[in-house]
């Protein structure tokens, strides 16, 4: 089977596992449902190529029905041709756009805005939702969880942009030309994505995107 229906597979005998312990009322099937989870996370670990119990660490011990994660990606323009974009230090110092995970007790054009500020040092304002992509459908490398991205537009108030910060070795403003001599961080944003966040630049009216 392709490595991808794999993630796929391991990934819904998770969320079936973990449903399955939140709502069972049988110790029988409370013993069903773990074993389960141990075979999806052999799986994972089989596809990844690492310990078990790297894999058992990923994944905390969550309860209740499961659902999937939200990554919040900030889309700022400057001028008619330029992307902020950041090196991540934990992935080599590969280009992408600023973002990470959705934090509790903040909306998304919070979490855009505060990463942004995070990773850059520039104050912005959210304005507008421009896509949700599931990683799916995308050529994005494997990894563990399910994933929705969301692309926010974002607006520069304030601020001074910083040479590094804890997460980014490096800030830059990148035009559409260069996207392709950069080496990307592409369990972030792909190369097509990014294409496709400058299509809004050119024509704002652009309907929100959607997988």
């Amino acid at each position: 089977m392709n490595p991808l229906n794999w993630l796929s597979v391991s990934q819904r005998l998770q969320a079936l596992a973990q449903t399955g312990l939140a709502y069972t009322e049988s110790a029988y099937d409370r013993e069903r449902y773990e074993e389960i989870n141990a075979i999806a996370q052999h799986i994972l670990a089989q596809l990844s190529n690492v310990d078990i119990e790297h894999i058992v660490q990923l994944f905390p011990d969550e309860i209740g029905y499961r659902t999937p994660k939200v990554d919040i990606r900030a889309i700022v323009f400057r001028g008619t041709d330029e992307l902020l974009m950041v090196q991540e230090k934990i992935d080599n110092n590969r280009w992408t756009i600023p973002g990470g995970w959705a934090d509790i007790g903040y909306t998304p054009f919070e979490v855009a805005e505060k990463e942004v500020g995070e990773e850059t040092g520039l104050k912005v304002k959210a304005t507008r939702l421009l896509a949700v992509f599931d990683k799916k459908m995308h050529p994005h490398p494997y990894q563990p969880w399910y994933v929705y991205k969301f692309f926010i537009l974002c607006e520069v108030t304030g601020g001074e942009i910083l040479s590094q910060t804890n997460e980014t070795s490096g800030v830059a403003w990148i035009t559409q030309k260069e996207l392709s001599n950069l080496s990307l961080s592409t369990d972030r944003a792909t190369y097509s994505q990014l294409e496709k966040m400058f299509e809004f630049q050119a024509n704002p009216d652009l309907p929100t995107l959607c997988d």
